[in-house]
């Protein structure tokens, strides 16, 4: 027997927010693949500087966000399904489900809090190392010319301070260019990574935070419905 009145709301309430749920996932996959995939973060993290490669730690953390996407759809279609069929089971699977990825979400997010700065750092420390090997070697280290032209051409800046101070050491024809003749002097490449990874950031932590508040509704939901489903005379 099908639950009625304001059970049946919460049935269709619950396959309304399983199904965003779902889109949600697909969102955060879509964005993952996106941010693995992007075009400044590539040319950046898949740079080489002899032996040393670019930090994989912001590469980590993508393939960990589409593992997740992944999940959510798998979660948000057990629950539609779970929610119409008015399945008890499926219901409890949902929830315990719902239980595991927030709790991987909550200390996801504390990690990447707590880390925030980390990915820039590493990044910044890369940048130093060619930046140094350059100097050292009086510009003639291919591999660090490499690097930090990368950096600058696809940041849009160049040195790590004082640009007067990196004119008298470094060649300005590794600086990008914004008109012939005229270097671009306004930021360091320390700011820029800074910036990049801030931005990225600020987008994960949204959509986290969205798909947190669906979670809690939905846990909310699965119980009361599950609950009511248990005490239906008819089951």
């Amino acid at each position: 027997m099908a639950v009625q009145g304001c059970t049946k709301c919460i049935k269709y309430m619950l396959f309304f927010f399983n199904f965003i749920f779902w889109l949600a996932g697909g969102l955060i996959l879509g964005v993952a693949l996106w941010l693995r995939h992007d075009n400044q973060t590539s040319k950046l993290l898949m740079l080489q500087l002899g032996d040393q490669q670019a930090p994989s730690t912001f590469y980590i953390s993508i393939y960990i966000l589409i593992s997740v996407g992944a999940v959510m759809m798998f979660v948000g279609f057990l629950g539609c399904y779970g929610a119409i069929q008015e399945s008890q089971c499926l219901l409890g699977t949902f929830f315990t489900c719902l239980v595991i990825l927030f709790a991987c979400e909550v200390a996801a997010g504390i990690w990447g809090y707590m880390n925030r700065e980390t990915i820039a750092k590493e990044l910044i420390t890369f940048y130093d190392t060619a930046y140094d090997q350059n100097i050292m070697s009086n510009n003639k280290n291919q591999a660090a010319s490499t690097v930090l032209k990368v950096f600058h051409e696809t940041l849009e800046c160049c040195g790590k301070g004082d640009l007067k101070n990196l004119f008298t050491q470094l060649a300005p024809d590794l600086c990008p260019l914004t008109t012939p003749g005229k270097l671009e002097l306004t930021k360091n490449c320390h700011s820029q990574v800074k910036e990049l990874f801030d931005e990225k950031l600020y987008l994960v932590g949204i959509a986290a935070l969205v798909v947190a508040v669906i979670m809690i509704f939905e846990m909310i939901l699965s119980m009361v419905l599950c609950c009511a489903i248990r005490n239906n005379p008819g089951y």
